[in-house]
């Protein structure tokens, strides 16, 4: 078996790689180890983990349709908490995500002043 260290492994913009068979607390510890300010998006999903890298037209066009979204809701008085790229896991699922930004409406007062979430 050969082990690399994530700081060897290089992903460009546009493309994704794939790890099979990574057990949960192999994402957990890769997630450490990368930390919570990168580039790269996260993606677990029962065993298979995706590390990806967007391209600077996604991020471009991630906050301009976050930019629409936030004066929408605001012109038409909506309350929303916004938290912008967090990660989201379910051990119980084996599941993990990281969307560009979410936003709490429905429930937002429930996630005001919240540095964690526990789903």
């Amino acid at each position: 078996m050969v082990t690399l260290q994530l700081r060897q492994i290089s992903v460009p913009p546009g493309h994704r790689v794939l790890f099979n068979d990574v057990n949960w607390q192999e994402f957990e510890a890769i997630l450490e180890e990368l930390g919570e300010h990168r580039g790269s998006r996260i993606a677990y999903s029962q065993g298979t983990l995706e590390i990806r890298m967007p391209l600077p037209e996604h991020e471009f066009n991630k906050e301009i349709i976050g930019d629409m979204v936030k004066i929408l809701l605001e012109e038409l008085e909506i309350d929303r908490e916004c938290f912008g790229s967090t990660t989201f896991k379910r051990k119980s699922m084996l599941q993990g995500i990281e969307p560009d930004n979410c936003f709490y409406i429905q429930n937002y007062a429930l996630m005001i002043g919240k540095k964690r979430i526990d789903l």
